[in-house]
């Protein structure tokens, strides 16, 4: 093993090519044969696949793949508003952006880097931008594919701007499950959650384990660092580690829903999930020259997995 970490090359590990819109993608390889594929439009992972080629994200046979329309799928970024709780457009604009691949970021941690191949990229508000949103950033994101094959995206938002600023955030990952009615969460029981479908009442989770059988539009509040999602007929668990964002959102559109979404297939919600690991109910605020760190990583095990055998409240930070 040290042998192949030694001589594994990262940068030959990154492939950059065209869509067939012509906007730049990059896609991430592991010795193992894990793969990410990452769109400048919208700084936004669109593929995850594990050692077996299978895909790990879901994305809408319907989606629209054509800015500055968002992608139904994969895990758009949403700043500097998540939802429809500001002024700005939905989930606001980062994810219907091209973004610029960032040739010389600031440091990261050398376990940022080390064994993985990565993409690090960049995201400044246009003149445009700047009418609706008058505030100065630069926004970094680095997504890298680790050796045993987890995903993860490092968000780093700094304020270069004359004045504070105040955003909401989510990585709004769309999870391919087998069936949702299948799916339960683990990691979320007990603790207070803000309901969209209910004009955002605050409600006390009471059952053991998340699951499913109707719409749920949820955003769970003080979260713990490490939430999982257990798929029993793919006896596979995601597991989602985080820091900086201490709520999670939990999306399931359902039939009736789906039914109204032009760019998503009215059965699809059956395949899907949203887990986001996010900052909304405090938005994030940066004084001038102030940095903002949101990370999530994403892993696969199989699924004999369970609450017990992870301590819920560290792993991996």
């Amino acid at each position: 093993m040290g042998h192949s970490a030694a001589v594994w090359d990262y940068r030959a590990a990154t492939e950059i090519s065209k869509d067939w819109n012509g906007i730049d993608k990059v896609v991430l390889r592991n010795p193992r044969g894990a793969s990410a594929s990452v769109s400048l439009h919208g700084g936004q992972v669109t593929s995850w696949r594990n050692e077996q080629g299978e895909e790990l994200l879901f994305t809408s046979s319907k989606a629209i793949f054509k800015p500055p329309k968002a992608v139904r799928g994969g895990i758009p970024i949403c700043f500097p508003q998540f939802g429809n709780c500001g002024s700005l457009e939905q989930h606001g604009f980062a994810r219907n952006k091209i973004w610029t691949i960032d040739e010389n970021p600031p440091p990261l941690s050398p376990n940022d880097s080390h064994g993985k191949s990565f993409i690090d990229l960049l995201l400044k508000p246009s003149e445009e931008d700047l009418k609706c949103w008058p505030y100065s950033f630069e926004f970094r994101l680095r997504v890298s594919l680790a050796a045993d094959g987890s995903l993860t995206l490092i968000s780093r938002v700094r304020n270069v701007n004359g004045k504070p600023f105040s955003f909401s955030f989510a990585y709004h990952t769309y999870l391919l499950v087998s069936d949702i009615s299948e799916v339960r969460i683990e990691g979320l029981e007990t603790l207070d959650y803000l309901d969209n479908i209910c004009q955002k009442e605050r409600f006390t989770e009471q059952g053991d384990a998340i699951t499913f059988e109707s719409e749920v539009d949820r955003v769970y509040l003080s979260t713990p660092n490490v939430v999982a999602v257990l798929d029993h007929e793919r006896k596979r668990t995601y597991v989602i580690r985080k820091e900086g964002l201490p709520d999670v959102v939990v999306w399931n559109p359902w039939e009736k829903k789906s039914k109204s979404m032009v760019d998503f297939g009215d059965d699809e919600y059956k395949q899907m999930l949203c887990v986001d690991g996010a900052a909304i109910e405090k938005p994030v605020t940066l004084k001038p020259g102030e940095e903002w760190t949101g990370r999530q990583e994403l892993s696969v095990v199989p699924s004999t997995f369970c609450s017990e055998h992870f301590d819920l409240q560290s792993k991996g930070f």
